[in-house]
């Protein structure tokens, strides 16, 4: 039995995910993938929902200095999407919207004035030195539609990526549920 080490790598955009064929253009594209060990949940949708529903406090605080800078500009704040999520309008994980889900993967994102983004949550079952193992990839894609945009993801992607990364480790940390 593999004891997961919480290691967090960075890759290529999965081929065979949804989100490398949703835009015809990106202005950001990074995935970040950790094995899971043997016998943790493998549906994509359990997989977002332990990854993105526990976040590290200084997440919702960076996410707060985000709303307070980007809510002059007419840009969707956390508030206003967990505001959606109460009213049950859409699907949602989170403040994010589900797209597409299939038996390997959830497609989440939003789409607003400046931007629209996905985020790829992905199972994959892969041999590795003569050993079958279990992966969860996280990966975004970005759409800008303006200056704006582009301006908003070159100040954010540092952020982003460390928010990615940091809610892997720590949903490793908490140990994935496993199936029953």
């Amino acid at each position: 039995m593999h004891v997961n080490d919480g290691s967090v790598t960075c890759v290529a955009l999965p081929r065979e995910s949804r989100v490398c064929r949703i835009y015809e253009t990106t202005h950001l594209a990074d995935a970040f993938e950790i094995r899971l060990p043997e016998g943790a949940i493998t549906d994509p949708e359990l997989l977002a929902q332990f990854v993105l529903l526990r976040q590290a406090p200084w997440v919702s605080g960076l996410v707060r200095v985000r709303d307070a800078l980007v809510a002059g500009f007419g840009l969707k704040t956390a508030k206003q999407l967990r505001g959606r999520a109460a009213s049950g309008s859409d699907k949602r994980i989170g403040i994010f919207k589900v797209y597409e889900t299939s038996t390997h993967e959830v497609l989440l994102g939003e789409d607003d004035k400046h931007l629209d983004f996905r985020v790829s949550v992905l199972h994959q079952r892969r041999t590795v030195a003569a050993q079958s193992a279990s992966y969860v990839t996280v990966s975004t894609v970005v759409h800008c539609h303006n200056r704006l945009g582009r301006l908003y993801i070159l100040l954010i992607a540092p952020f982003h990526r460390l928010i990615v990364q940091a809610s892997l480790r720590r949903a490793a940390r908490a140990g994935w549920p496993i199936v029953e």
